[in-house]
């Protein structure tokens, strides 16, 4: 376990970012639709909250499945968040509604850093990704109404190129390939796995400058 990976992060963070990761391996593959290049005027706010904390000696990061009842993204896995409101910051919205979701009321989130906001058009959201560091395991408390299960992935999970995969979607009447990150029965793809790949693609070369 890196104990620096925190402070190294937060560095890496403050200099330009490799950008939304359409084109490399986490995007998806000949997909149907309109392809949207700058993010329309009246896109909603949106942040979620990359959190890593320490469990078993490793970095491990939440997510959250969103239960089949909900408008956008039903039965997903997701980072926490959500909708950022009227006069709020998105860092302070991704915060919220981490605790929202998740409950963990025993850990206040100290933002790392933001990676590159990504519009997603299914559900006209932009949403703009952090990350944060706590120091301890957050003690989680699902929220019923937004959340069917919360699954604690390790980081170096999420690392090994060999958990990876893709799967095959239709859209339209047309089939395309999706990659996602495979956790047990659960496949991340999506906005999100576009979120984690930055986040990879960055620790990657922290690791890189270490070696």
């Amino acid at each position: 376990m890196n104990l620096d990976l925190p402070e190294q992060l937060a560095k890496r963070l403050r200099e330009p970012l490799p950008g939304p990761m359409e084109g490399t391996r986490f995007a998806a593959i000949d997909r149907p639709g309109p392809r949207v290049t700058e993010v329309p005027p009246q896109a909603r706010p949106a942040a979620v909250l990359a959190l890593l904390y320490p469990l078993a000696d490793r970095w491990h990061i939440p997510f959250t499945v969103r239960p089949q009842h909900l408008p956008d993204h039903a039965g997903q896995v997701c980072l926490p968040g959500g909708a950022v409101e009227a006069g709020e910051f998105s860092a302070d919205a991704a915060v919220r509604e981490f605790h929202e979701e998740v409950g963990a009321d025993n850990v206040r989130p100290e933002i790392l850093g933001s990676l590159s906001p990504i519009y997603v058009h299914v559900s006209n959201f932009r949403v703009e990704p952090f990350v944060a560091v706590c120091r301890e395991r957050p003690e989680f408390v699902a929220n019923p109404a937004e959340v069917d299960e919360i699954l604690e992935i390790p980081l170096e999970h999420l690392l090994d190129p060999a958990n990876l995969s893709s799967h095959q979607r239709s859209l339209n009447g047309c089939t395309y390939t999706v990659p996602h990150f495979a956790w047990k029965s659960h496949r991340i793809w999506g906005a999100t796995c576009l979120i984690l790949g930055e986040l990879v693609t960055v620790i990657d070369e922290i690791t890189s400058q270490q070696a």
